[in-house]
């Protein structure tokens, strides 16, 4: 059994695709845009002009696949009630890293020595997403 996150970037998929691309290296191993679905959807079912809009993306964020879409666009992202937790193998790509995804984000808790972790640290990405970014002991 494989749980994968799935995340809804509510018609700012390209832009959170870019931004992980730069901030994590994540390696695009897919993207389909609603116009090159091989079936049109059923009627109302996407806003008009979404054509260009991300139907489908998978990324690989280190040996994790994290898959995203711009969703039906009906209003603001929610990313609550959870977090994508990263580890890392050193203090100094922990520093790179948390900066990475606090670049116009929020920190929630910043990066620093713990008893479970040389270094760790919570940050709101400016998606809303969630990370928490630890070096394991």
């Amino acid at each position: 059994m494989v749980v994968q996150p799935y995340l809804f970037f509510d018609g700012r998929c390209a832009e959170a695709v870019e931004f992980y691309r730069n901030a994590l290296g994540a390696e695009v191993t897919m993207l389909m845009r609603n116009k090159e679905a091989p079936e049109a959807p059923p009627p109302g079912m996407l806003p008009p002009g979404s054509e260009d809009k991300i139907m489908h993306a998978s990324l690989r964020i280190g040996e994790t696949t994290v898959m995203a879409s711009d969703g039906r666009c009906t209003g603001q992202p929610s990313f609550q009630g959870f977090s994508l937790s990263i580890s890392v193998p050193n203090e100094a790509e922990a520093d790179r890293v948390f900066a990475a995804l606090a670049d116009g984000g929020q920190v929630q808790m910043p990066l620093g020595k713990t008893f479970f972790s040389p270094r760790f640290g919570m940050v709101a990405d400016r998606f809303g997403v969630s990370w928490m970014v630890i070096v394991p002991a």
